[in-house]
């Protein structure tokens, strides 16, 4: 273990408890220097010499940077030195996970245009514990936030995970818990300006709300990540397992007796993002019940595999109505008066698009 030398936050007695390092950030507080040797600064809350700023001023400390926690202690946000790109660092402890994110982002299919899994960037061992390692990854936001605010945005996330589901699929990997946790987005094209990696409602120094351009205009790219659970399949390896772990667990053949496709649970557990994430949440989406209702079938057997649910959805577009697309999504909790103000907002938006296009002779 790293002699850090560091501040001991818990025996100051000017430091609140509330703002102290808990156990978890400890061991990233240790693993500072490390990091630093090999390209990556952590915030300066974890600065083995780390004091907290806002002692002696007199100020609420959780408006000051170095008073955010990180809450998850198996993930740090950090930044890469050479070129200032922001990454997360995830300690993991099984073999089987490296060897699937490696897989996954390897130089042979990190350029298809259909992988939608996670790159790994650099994988250190932990000098806390030599049975770990830290893979290093990309920054990623959750898909869901900011809201999705048209039709085509929400299609574009469909397509874009659906073909991801396929390329994984086609690698011979069950992803085992592809829910909603586990789908998240690279924001950088809604936050030109950025904003804080753990208050991601805020600028990056937490001195003003973040400001998010539109999916519409500034499209995005999905990314699964976290293969924690999954299961690399070899040539004609049956796909059965047994296993009742997850986020999601609403399959109902989750079991730790009887053995089950993981490919087919894989499908189940997208089917059901789309269920809870879109059509139990908005208005006029019901185009996409049989594409739900295909995936969540009860049978395993009677769900379509992750290439026929694509091509499912893809069948769906084509019989879409293209004005469709643009439509605003409407809550299914929205009240009528909030109905006209945000109908109104979305027409004026719209109005202007098309103003901008015709001008852009596009």
């Amino acid at each position: 273990m790293i002699d850090s030398g560091s501040y001991d936050a818990s025996s100051n007695e000017d430091l609140s408890d509330l703002g102290a390092l808990h156990d978890g950030e400890v061991q990233w507080r240790d693993r500072y220097l490390f990091l630093e040797e090999h390209g990556y600064v952590l915030r300066p809350r974890y600065h083995p010499e780390w004091k907290p700023s806002w002692l002696g001023t007199g100020l609420d400390a959780d408006i000051f940077e170095d008073f955010i926690m990180s809450l998850n202690s198996q993930v740090m946000d950090a930044v890469r030195t050479d070129d200032k790109y922001r990454v997360f660092i995830k300690i993991v402890s099984r073999a089987n996970e490296i060897n699937i994110a490696r897989l996954l982002s390897s130089e042979e299919v990190v350029s298809d245009p259909n992988n939608h899994c996670v790159r790994v960037l650099d994988v250190l061992s932990d000098p806390l514990d030599a049975s770990r390692a830290l893979l290093v990854m990309p920054y990623l936001r959750p898909f869901y936030d900011p809201p999705f605010e048209v039709v085509e945005e929400v299609m574009d996330f469909i397509q874009q995970t659906l073909e991801g589901l396929c390329f994984i699929h086609s690698k011979g990997v069950a992803h085992r818990d592809c829910s909603t946790m586990n789908i998240m987005m690279d924001g950088r094209p809604l936050y030109p300006d950025d904003h804080h990696p753990r208050r991601i409602h805020l600028s990056a120094d937490t001195l003003r709300c973040a400001r998010a351009l539109s999916r519409h205009d500034h499209p995005v790219k999905y990314y699964y990540i976290d293969w924690g659970m999954s299961t690399l399949f070899k040539e004609r390896e049956s796909p059965y397992v047994v296993g009742a772990s997850g986020a999601d667990r609403d399959a109902p053949e989750l079991s730790n007796e009887h053995a089950y496709n993981a490919f087919m649970l894989d499908v189940f557990i997208l089917g059901h993002v789309y269920e809870t994430g879109f059509l139990q949440v908005y208005h006029g989406l019901n185009f996409l019940e049989p594409l739900v209702t295909a995936m969540m079938q009860p049978q395993p057997e009677r769900r379509p595999t992750a290439e026929a649910a694509l091509a499912i959805f893809q069948g769906i577009i084509r019989d879409l109505n293209r004005m469709q697309l643009p439509w605003r999504l409407r809550k299914r909790d929205e009240s009528v008066p909030e109905r006209v103000v945000y109908d109104t907002i979305s027409a004026a938006k719209a109005g202007f698009n098309l103003v901008r296009r015709g001008l852009m002779g596009t």
